[in-house]
C-alpha cells in the first residue's frame, strides 16, 4: 500500500488552514476554495511538484464516444 511522505501531510495541513482563513485560492481561476476535498487535492499536488512521496493522481475515466446515427429521409 502506498503512503504519503511527512512533507506531504504537511503540505495538506498548511492548505487545510488556508482554506479556513479564506485565503487559499484555486489555481488558474483564482477563486475562493470552500471545499475540504479541494483543499487536500491542492496540498497534495503541491507536495507532489515538490518532490515528495505521494501516490499517483487517480486517471480520469474518459466518457465513452457517442455514436452518431445518419437521419433517414422520408419519402
Amino acid at each position: 500500500m502506498a503512503t504519503y511522505s511527512k512533507k506531504a501531510g504537511e503540505k495538506v495541513e498548511k492548505a487545510m488552514h488556508e482554506r479556513k482563513q479564506g485565503k487559499l485560492k484555486s489555481g488558474k481561476s483564482g477563486k475562493k476554495v470552500t471545499s475540504k476535498k479541494q483543499a487536500i487535492a491542492i496540498g497534495l499536488s503541491e507536495a507532489r511538484e515538490e518532490g515528495a512521496k505521494v501516490p499517483k493522481a487517480p486517471a480520469r475515466k474518459k466518457a465513452p464516444a457517442k455514436k452518431k446515427v445518419a437521419a433517414k429521409k422520408k419519402s
